[in-house]
């Protein structure tokens, strides 16, 4: 069941597509800890470019990504301000801090995924020996499925820029922010000094993510990778999967869109769900109801293929390429069999 399951757990989910595997199959290949494998070098410059940056640097999630960007833009004992909901912050392990030695200074997310740019301000620490130094700025986009408004980037972009801070996007989904905000990926990532992208959610690859950012910056942060273990040899096999994304897949995310949208529609519906509003939807649906409905519908969801993960509430349904309308009404369907059930 779990190969033709309708598997709303994730974006991460996705299996390899018949051109990507073939891809994989007839990549070019070379040690990649000596620079010359061809398609890894194809995959950085690819990805830097349609990130507005200089170089990249492919690397094995968004979370080493992150992690080398905090260990090149700092210092031990200085510090770096994200939202409290941020995966940099809050789901990477604590790496900044016990790898990387930087003390994180969490700020409050607003509903919106912004952060108050007063909070940061005041957030950033005056030059006193007794204090850490601050040294980097972190947003993420899209921030549960919603992409951050542009002319909130430009205000934080000249607030790190006044205060002398390194400015990084963990852009995760951020190929699905630009689609949905009718822009390309080098208007969000040119705004940034460092950005690492994912390649293994809504684009379908099945590893990797490539952190972009200055030359120099990312010679800084090879070397880090390198010392984290991130060496690797003949990866064009992994890469040619992200470069065939990069290629195929960033525009088809409106269609993930699109069967959100229907999903939530569809939702909105079922008087014992509520769909929590989203004026700029991406592929994320988020829906609460009583506590006691959450006991058995994951299991109620399994036994007619559905997969979605009921750990919180709202319960969070991810859209991707491997789901279709049919996908979309079905889960509709057993969504509403499920409150006749519990009636």
């Amino acid at each position: 069941m779990m190969n033709t399951a309708i598997d709303f757990r994730s974006d991460t989910v996705t299996r390899p597509s018949s051109g990507m595997r073939q891809a994989m199959a007839g990549a070019p290949v070379g040690d990649d800890v000596y620079g010359d494998d061809p398609t890894v070098n194809d995959l950085e410059e690819k990805a830097a470019q349609l990130l507005g940056q200089e170089a990249g640097l492919f690397v094995t999630s968004g979370t080493q990504g992150n992690l080398l960007a905090i260990l090149t833009h700092c210092q031990r004992g200085e510090e770096y301000i994200a939202g409290t909901k941020a995966h940099a912050y809050l789901e990477e392990g604590g790496g900044g801090a016990v790898l990387a030695s930087v003390q994180p200074h969490p700020v409050e997310n607003q509903t919106d995924g912004t952060l108050d740019l007063a909070s940061v301000r005041a957030a950033i620490k005056p030059d006193d020996f007794h204090l850490a130094i601050t040294r980097l700025f972190c947003l993420e986009n899209t921030f549960f499925g919603t992409p951050l408004p542009m002319e909130y980037l430009a205000e934080a972009k000249s607030l790190a820029t006044e205060h002398g801070l390194r400015f990084h996007l963990d852009g995760a989904r951020v190929f699905n922010a630009a689609v949905r905000s009718g822009i390309t990926p080098s208007t969000i990532g040119g705004m940034f000094d460092s950005v690492s992208a994912c390649l293994s959610k809504g684009l379908g690859a099945p590893i990797g993510s490539v952190l972009t950012g200055s030359t120099e910056f990312i010679q800084r942060a090879r070397r880090w990778r390198k010392m984290l273990g991130g060496g690797t040899r003949q990866v064009g096999i992994l890469a040619a999967a992200g470069l065939y994304a990069l290629e195929h897949n960033i525009e088809r995310l409106a269609q993930d869109h699109e069967h959100a949208m229907l999903l939530a529609d569809g939702l909105a519906d079922i008087e014992e769900l509520e769909v929590q509003e989203a004026a700029h939807r991406t592929n994320m649906v988020f829906v609460s109801m009583s506590e006691a409905k959450l006991g058995d519908l994951s299991d109620f969801m399994r036994d007619r293929g559905i997969l979605v993960t009921v750990e919180e509430n709202p319960v969070r349904l991810v859209t991707h390429l491997d789901i279709n309308q049919t996908g979309i009404k079905t889960t509709v369907d057993a969504f509403k069999d499920y409150f006749r059930k519990a009636a």
